[in-house]
């Protein structure tokens, strides 16, 4: 027999680690959409799927160093 309580926490957990990556992941596309504006990296045109690989990689990195020790969140014991 499994414990409820605990599956319900862990479950609640992955969607929380889920939710903060996806967030990450929307941040940090915004950034690079202001950054392609500004003109500090190259067109959307010159990128392509670049910046999208690129935002999933800065939005781990920000996930990683900010979202992962929030109190109450996936990394709190």
């Amino acid at each position: 027999m499994t414990n409820d309580s605990s599956m319900t926490t862990e479950y609640r957990n992955r969607l929380l680690v889920f939710w903060l990556v996806a967030s990450s992941f929307g941040i940090m596309f915004a950034v690079l959409s202001w950054m392609q504006e500004s003109g500090l990296i190259p067109s959307a045109s010159e990128m392509g799927a670049w910046k999208g690989l690129l935002a999933v990689l800065t939005g781990f990195i920000l996930y990683w160093f900010v979202a992962r020790n929030i109190p109450g969140g996936p990394g709190d014991e």
